[in-house]
């Protein structure tokens, strides 16, 4: 079964500094038929205003990750990282027994924008960690490229969760299938573009949930940036 989630049907708050939608229920948004889905528990798409930001905040027991699509991401935290996380970098932070941090724009005159995205651990209790890789265009031109999983294959970053993400750029001719355990949940993000899933056209900030799926095709692409998460 495939579900189609569009883009203007999300939550949507708007601070001012900070615009997101929700693709699950979050702070002021709820809706009881999108708490989740499988372990996924949070995609907020959030551009942050030029030197604006969260202030530091505190997280626990919970995989986050973020992906930035342009500017650049400002990232401090209580374990002594100060990193700035650009577009092409995927950072993964386990929050594990607590961590506080700050995320900012510096930037004085460009928005920064980035998926904030939250994965329900297999494990709690552990140390807080952090993690950053750069993935370049080439490894995800007309390709799904593995860049979270729970052993850090294929040098993507290490999450401590029962998840897979991959991402892709797709744009003409340029097409990808993934073989899926039926038994278990996908989930399709479109970053933006225009793309056919599974037989179904999604554009910017549209998803896909299936379940009980085998396989996933990709193609038709114009001008695509692609999220597909395996979930439990």
């Amino acid at each position: 079964m495939l579900t189609l989630r569009k883009s203007q049907d999300r939550g949507h708050a708007d601070h001012g500094w900070l615009k997101s939608h929700h693709s699950f229920s979050f702070a002021g948004y709820h809706d009881p038929a999108h708490m989740g889905w499988g372990n996924l528990r949070v995609i907020n798409e959030d551009r942050i205003a030029p030197g604006t930001g969260f202030g530091q905040h505190g997280h626990r027991d919970m995989e986050i990750i973020s992906y930035v699509l342009s500017g650049n991401l400002a990232h401090k935290d209580t374990l002594g990282n100060v990193k700035g996380i650009p577009p092409g970098d995927v950072q993964r932070m386990s929050a594990g027994t607590g961590v506080q941090h700050s995320e900012f724009n510096h930037a004085k005159d460009e928005t920064t924008h980035f998926l904030q995205i939250w994965i329900e651990p297999n494990v709690t209790g552990i140390p807080a960690s952090y993690e950053q890789k750069s993935f370049a265009d080439a490894e995800k031109r007309g390709a799904l490229r593995l860049v979270a999983s729970p052993d850090g294959a294929q040098g993507s970053v290490k999450i401590h969760a029962d998840a897979l993400l991959y991402a892709g750029l797709f744009d003409g001719a340029e097409a990808a299938t993934l073989a899926l355990n039926p038994e278990r949940k996908s989930y399709v993000h479109l970053v933006r573009g225009e793309l056919d899933v599974n037989g179904h056209k999604l554009v910017a900030g549209d998803a896909a949930l299936l379940d009980g799926e085998s396989s996933l095709s990709l193609r038709g692409g114009v001008d695509a940036e692609v999220l597909v998460f395996e979930l439990h």
